[in-house]
């Protein structure tokens, strides 16, 4: 009998699940469901639509990844100061990296960071398919560039803007490793999402993604890993919002599959972060397989890149890599740097994390 994936193998699947909902969906963002059906027939996009062969990311997996590898580095320098448990201002770093990838001069990116180097340092700013400029959201755009200018860091407290937009949860899974602790990844997430997204929607909805994939990750069932976050999302100031549509989506998924018409009319199109994140939950709670919840969570009319992004990191970190359909992770761009920086986020995370002169080359902590 076969075993069951591993948390390393879950968390793979998440990373993974995530870029390919947010190719599926990149290929028909901004398109209503009429016009897909049109293009793609009655069911919709039924697999990934290929521009020169591949099926193309969108800023949402490029987000994912700085984050990621902003987490990384952030755990290279608790390992070197015990008493630095934040990992925002590292996080900031990384995004203020991807801001130089979409048009930015270092200059104009990097803020104080600019300081230590002339040029942004590690391994993943070094992968120049990272340099698309794939649609990036104007609200990402313009906090990082008000930090590049101000230097001063927002919070939900010190907010950059009124913004609920769904740039702050399409980037969350990855702060699931941060910590063994849910509540400590609810408070780092909501931090990460802060740095660009001020309305509580936009953040909170990041709190509770990275929750539901931290149990994940640890064999929870998905429905109790949803109550989980339920209940640490009850106790930050402004979640009835969020809790409305949270609730409004495990209700509808109690019914199935139903179709986008519906879907619109009780979870909104995904243009904000509780409703993107509550399609995302939706398609994962109704169908029992990846294939079909991606597809669901990207054929409607509204942001089917983020949707699809977070219905892809709840299936990959609940059924693991082996449930991805494999010719679709054949033709994902940016596979193998998902991949690669991943599996060094596992090592890093790990009890023993490497310590080499190499490695810290790779993520400089600082």
């Amino acid at each position: 009998m076969q075993q069951g994936p591993d948390s390393h193998e879950r968390f793979l699947g998440s990373m993974l699940g995530g870029a390919l909902g947010d190719a599926l969906g990149f290929a028909v963002e901004f398109r209503g469901i009429e016009a897909i059906r049109e293009r793609y027939g009655p069911d919709g996009v039924t697999g990934p639509v290929l521009a020169q062969g591949r099926a193309e990311i969108s800023d949402d997996t490029q987000l994912m990844l700085f984050t990621l590898e902003g987490l990384v580095r952030a755990h290279v320098a608790r390992r070197m100061q015990p008493v630095d448990n934040d990992p925002v201002p590292e996080v900031q770093h990384a995004y203020q990296r991807w801001l130089h990838t979409q048009g930015r001069t270092w200059a104009e990116a990097a803020g104080p960071y600019g300081v230590h180097l002339a040029e942004p340092d590690g391994w993943l700013i070094a992968q120049r398919e990272l340099f698309a400029v794939r649609a990036p959201g104007n609200t990402c755009m313009l906090a990082l560039i008000e930090f590049g200018r101000t230097h001063r860091q927002a919070t939900p407290e010190n907010a950059a803007n009124d913004s609920k937009g769904c740039g702050g949860v399409m980037r969350a899974a990855p702060v699931a490793v941060w910590s063994h602790d849910p509540a400590e990844v609810f408070h780092a997430a909501v931090g990460t999402a802060a740095l660009t997204h001020g309305h509580p929607s936009g953040y909170l909805s990041a709190g509770v993604l990275a929750v539901v994939v931290h149990q994940l990750i640890r064999e929870v069932p998905l429905p109790d890993a949803v109550r989980l976050a339920r209940d640490l999302l009850l106790r930050w100031r402004g979640h009835e919002e969020q809790l409305r549509l949270l609730d409004a989506a495990v209700e509808l998924a109690e019914r199935g599959p139903v179709p986008p018409e519906q879907l619109a009319e009780r979870l909104g199109g995904g243009w904000v972060g509780e409703e993107a994140l509550a399609i995302g939950l939706y398609a994962a709670l109704a169908v029992p397989d990846a294939r079909r919840a991606l597809l669901l969570s990207v054929n409607h009319s509204g942001d089917s890149d983020s949707t699809g992004m977070v219905c892809g990191n709840v299936v990959g970190a609940l059924h693991g890599v082996r449930a991805l359909p494999p010719e679709w992770l054949d033709v994902l761009e940016l596979r193998e740097v998902v991949t690669a920086l991943s599996r060094d986020a596992l090592a890093e995370f790990s009890p023993a994390p490497p310590a080499d002169a190499a490695w810290s080359r790779r993520y400089p902590a600082w």
